[in-house]
Protein backbone atom coordinates (compact mmCIF):
# COMPACT_ATOMS: atom_id res chain seq x y z
CA UNK A 1 0.00 0.00 0.00
CA UNK A 2 1.10 3.34 -0.83
CA UNK A 3 2.13 5.92 2.29
CA UNK A 4 0.52 9.06 2.64
CA UNK A 5 1.20 12.59 1.96
CA UNK A 6 0.78 15.39 4.13
CA UNK A 7 1.14 18.84 3.40
CA UNK A 8 1.57 20.52 6.83
CA UNK A 9 1.60 24.85 7.48
CA UNK A 10 4.52 25.33 9.91
CA UNK A 11 4.89 29.03 12.02
CA UNK A 12 5.82 31.68 9.96
CA UNK A 13 8.05 33.52 12.64
CA UNK A 14 6.88 32.69 15.89
CA UNK A 15 7.34 28.73 16.44
CA UNK A 16 4.84 28.45 18.82
CA UNK A 17 2.19 28.67 16.54
CA UNK A 18 2.68 25.19 15.09
CA UNK A 19 -0.31 23.47 15.55
CA UNK A 20 -0.50 19.92 17.64
CA UNK A 21 -1.77 18.40 14.75
CA UNK A 22 1.60 19.61 12.83
CA UNK A 23 3.48 18.15 15.44
CA UNK A 24 1.79 15.03 15.67
CA UNK A 25 2.16 14.02 11.85
CA UNK A 26 5.59 15.54 12.01
CA UNK A 27 6.13 12.71 14.16
CA UNK A 28 4.45 10.29 12.69
CA UNK A 29 5.95 10.57 9.32
CA UNK A 30 8.60 8.63 7.84
CA UNK A 31 10.36 11.58 6.12
CA UNK A 32 9.75 15.53 5.72
CA UNK A 33 10.42 17.10 2.15
CA UNK A 34 11.89 21.07 3.13
CA UNK A 35 13.20 23.63 1.15
CA UNK A 36 16.43 24.09 3.92
CA UNK A 37 17.21 21.47 5.99
CA UNK A 38 18.64 24.16 8.13
CA UNK A 39 15.42 26.17 8.65
CA UNK A 40 13.25 23.21 9.18
CA UNK A 41 15.61 21.93 11.50
CA UNK A 42 15.58 24.50 14.06
CA UNK A 43 11.68 23.91 14.06
CA UNK A 44 12.14 20.31 14.80
CA UNK A 45 14.88 20.68 17.26
CA UNK A 46 12.31 22.56 19.21
CA UNK A 47 9.66 20.01 19.40
CA UNK A 48 12.14 17.07 19.95
CA UNK A 49 11.35 15.67 16.11
CA UNK A 50 13.75 13.46 14.71
CA UNK A 51 13.25 12.23 11.31
CA UNK A 52 15.19 12.30 7.58
CA UNK A 53 15.07 15.44 6.17
CA UNK A 54 15.09 15.89 2.45
CA UNK A 55 15.62 19.31 0.60
CA UNK A 56 13.67 20.58 -2.01
CA UNK A 57 13.57 23.93 -4.14
CA UNK A 58 12.86 25.28 -7.42
CA UNK A 59 15.95 24.37 -8.82
CA UNK A 60 16.22 20.58 -7.77
CA UNK A 61 12.12 19.45 -7.61
CA UNK A 62 12.05 18.27 -11.46
CA UNK A 63 15.23 16.06 -10.01
CA UNK A 64 13.76 14.99 -6.85
CA UNK A 65 10.16 14.24 -7.48
CA UNK A 66 10.36 10.73 -8.98
CA UNK A 67 12.59 9.86 -6.10
CA UNK A 68 9.94 11.26 -3.55
CA UNK A 69 7.05 9.36 -5.46
CA UNK A 70 8.28 6.26 -5.29
CA UNK A 71 9.39 6.62 -1.89
CA UNK A 72 5.73 7.26 -1.06
CA UNK A 73 4.30 4.70 -3.83
CA UNK A 74 6.45 1.92 -1.47
CA UNK A 75 4.17 2.91 1.29
CA UNK A 76 6.41 5.64 3.49
CA UNK A 77 4.57 8.60 4.44
CA UNK A 78 5.47 11.55 4.24
CA UNK A 79 5.25 15.08 4.91
CA UNK A 80 6.06 18.41 2.79
CA UNK A 81 6.87 21.52 4.71
CA UNK A 82 8.09 25.17 3.56
CA UNK A 83 10.60 27.94 5.12
CA UNK A 84 7.75 29.40 6.54
CA UNK A 85 3.53 28.86 6.48
CA UNK A 86 1.65 26.66 4.30
CA UNK A 87 3.23 24.89 1.84
CA UNK A 88 2.80 25.54 -2.35
CA UNK A 89 1.91 29.21 -1.74
CA UNK A 90 4.79 31.19 -3.02
CA UNK A 91 6.75 28.52 -2.24
CA UNK A 92 8.28 25.36 -4.10
CA UNK A 93 5.71 22.12 -3.68
CA UNK A 94 2.87 22.37 -6.49
CA UNK A 95 4.75 19.84 -9.32
CA UNK A 96 5.30 17.33 -6.14
CA UNK A 97 2.35 17.96 -4.96
CA UNK A 98 0.33 17.22 -8.77
CA UNK A 99 2.42 14.58 -9.40
CA UNK A 100 1.00 12.27 -6.13
CA UNK A 101 -2.37 13.46 -7.07
CA UNK A 102 -1.20 11.73 -10.63
CA UNK A 103 -0.27 8.20 -8.71
CA UNK A 104 -3.58 8.47 -6.56
CA UNK A 105 -1.07 8.84 -3.12
CA UNK A 106 -3.48 9.92 -0.02
CA UNK A 107 -2.96 13.40 0.66
CA UNK A 108 -3.86 15.17 3.49
CA UNK A 109 -3.91 19.00 4.63
CA UNK A 110 -2.64 19.91 8.05
CA UNK A 111 -3.68 23.34 7.85
CA UNK A 112 -2.03 26.19 10.01
CA UNK A 113 -0.62 29.86 9.64
CA UNK A 114 -0.08 31.45 6.30
CA UNK A 115 1.29 35.18 6.01
CA UNK A 116 -1.02 35.60 3.32
CA UNK A 117 -3.83 35.08 5.94
CA UNK A 118 -2.08 37.18 8.68
CA UNK A 119 -1.61 40.14 7.01
CA UNK A 120 -5.11 40.36 5.45
CA UNK A 121 -6.77 39.97 9.21
CA UNK A 122 -4.80 42.99 10.58
CA UNK A 123 -5.02 45.30 7.26
CA UNK A 124 -8.39 47.05 8.01
CA UNK A 125 -8.90 46.45 4.37
CA UNK A 126 -11.85 44.89 2.79
CA UNK A 127 -11.46 41.04 2.46
CA UNK A 128 -14.64 39.67 0.98
CA UNK A 129 -12.53 39.53 -2.55
CA UNK A 130 -8.86 39.99 -3.03
CA UNK A 131 -6.52 39.16 -5.51
CA UNK A 132 -3.25 37.33 -4.64
CA UNK A 133 -0.07 38.01 -6.65
CA UNK A 134 2.37 36.57 -4.57
CA UNK A 135 6.20 38.10 -5.78
CA UNK A 136 6.11 40.49 -9.03
CA UNK A 137 8.46 39.62 -11.51
CA UNK A 138 11.62 40.91 -10.75
CA UNK A 139 12.82 42.30 -13.89
CA UNK A 140 10.91 41.63 -17.21
CA UNK A 141 7.22 41.97 -17.21
CA UNK A 142 6.83 43.67 -13.79
CA UNK A 143 5.52 46.94 -15.00
CA UNK A 144 3.54 45.50 -16.99
CA UNK A 145 2.37 43.69 -14.62
CA UNK A 146 2.19 47.09 -12.00
CA UNK A 147 -0.34 48.73 -14.56
CA UNK A 148 -2.30 45.76 -14.97
CA UNK A 149 -3.40 45.81 -11.22
CA UNK A 150 -3.39 49.75 -11.10
CA UNK A 151 -7.01 48.95 -12.77
CA UNK A 152 -7.84 46.22 -10.24
CA UNK A 153 -10.65 46.74 -8.29
CA UNK A 154 -10.12 44.60 -5.22
CA UNK A 155 -7.80 44.65 -2.53
CA UNK A 156 -4.37 43.25 -3.97
CA UNK A 157 -1.78 41.02 -1.91
CA UNK A 158 1.94 41.10 -3.09
CA UNK A 159 4.97 39.40 -0.93
CA UNK A 160 7.90 41.37 -1.51
CA UNK A 161 12.01 41.00 -0.27
CA UNK A 162 14.18 42.96 1.65
CA UNK A 163 16.11 43.58 -1.34
CA UNK A 164 12.78 45.29 -3.25
CA UNK A 165 10.76 46.29 -0.51
CA UNK A 166 11.99 50.43 -1.70
CA UNK A 167 11.81 49.95 -5.11
CA UNK A 168 7.71 48.22 -4.57
CA UNK A 169 6.80 51.63 -2.62
CA UNK A 170 8.51 53.81 -5.50
CA UNK A 171 6.33 51.62 -8.33
CA UNK A 172 3.27 52.01 -6.03
CA UNK A 173 3.84 55.55 -5.68
CA UNK A 174 4.04 55.93 -9.55
CA UNK A 175 0.92 53.62 -10.74
CA UNK A 176 -1.02 53.51 -7.37
CA UNK A 177 -0.17 56.52 -5.74
CA UNK A 178 -3.67 57.42 -4.65
CA UNK A 179 -4.25 53.61 -2.95
CA UNK A 180 -4.15 53.27 0.47
CA UNK A 181 -1.02 50.60 1.71
CA UNK A 182 -0.32 48.40 4.70
CA UNK A 183 3.22 47.14 5.00
CA UNK A 184 3.31 43.70 7.38
CA UNK A 185 7.33 43.15 8.33
CA UNK A 186 8.50 40.16 10.16
CA UNK A 187 4.78 38.98 11.45
CA UNK A 188 4.85 37.26 14.48
CA UNK A 189 8.44 37.41 14.82
CA UNK A 190 10.46 39.82 17.49
CA UNK A 191 10.92 43.29 15.13
CA UNK A 192 7.25 43.19 13.37
CA UNK A 193 5.89 45.44 12.21
CA UNK A 194 3.14 47.26 10.13
CA UNK A 195 2.98 50.76 8.51
CA UNK A 196 0.01 52.30 7.43
CA UNK A 197 -0.50 54.86 4.65
CA UNK A 198 -0.17 56.15 0.82
CA UNK A 199 3.11 55.73 -1.02
CA UNK A 200 4.32 58.70 -0.73
CA UNK A 201 3.54 59.03 3.02
CA UNK A 202 5.28 55.78 3.25
CA UNK A 203 8.25 56.81 1.03
CA UNK A 204 9.01 59.96 3.02
CA UNK A 205 9.36 58.15 6.41
CA UNK A 206 10.95 54.66 4.90
CA UNK A 207 13.74 54.07 6.72
CA UNK A 208 16.82 51.75 5.35
CA UNK A 209 17.82 50.94 8.24
CA UNK A 210 14.66 48.89 9.68
CA UNK A 211 13.80 47.71 5.61
CA UNK A 212 15.19 43.88 6.20
CA UNK A 213 12.86 41.06 6.90
CA UNK A 214 9.99 39.43 4.97
CA UNK A 215 7.25 41.78 3.58
CA UNK A 216 3.51 41.15 2.84
CA UNK A 217 2.35 44.29 1.07
CA UNK A 218 -1.57 45.20 0.75
CA UNK A 219 -3.15 47.61 -1.76
CA UNK A 220 -6.70 48.45 -1.07
CA UNK A 221 -8.98 48.39 -3.59
CA UNK A 222 -9.62 51.07 -6.30
CA UNK A 223 -11.63 54.16 -4.44
CA UNK A 224 -11.49 52.79 -1.38
CA UNK A 225 -12.08 55.25 1.58
CA UNK A 226 -10.27 55.19 4.73
CA UNK A 227 -13.05 55.08 7.29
Amino acid sequence: MPGSFYIVSTPIGNLKDITLRAIEALKEVDFIVCEDTRVTSVLLKQYDIHKELISMNAQTESKKIPGLIEKILNGENCALVSDAGTPSISDPGVRLISEAIKNEIKIIPVPGVSALVTALTISGLPTDSFVFEGFLPQKKGRRTKLKQLAGEERTIVLYESTYRIEKLIKELNEFMQERYIVICRELTKKFEEVRRGFPKELLETFNKSINKGEFVVIIAPKNWKIL
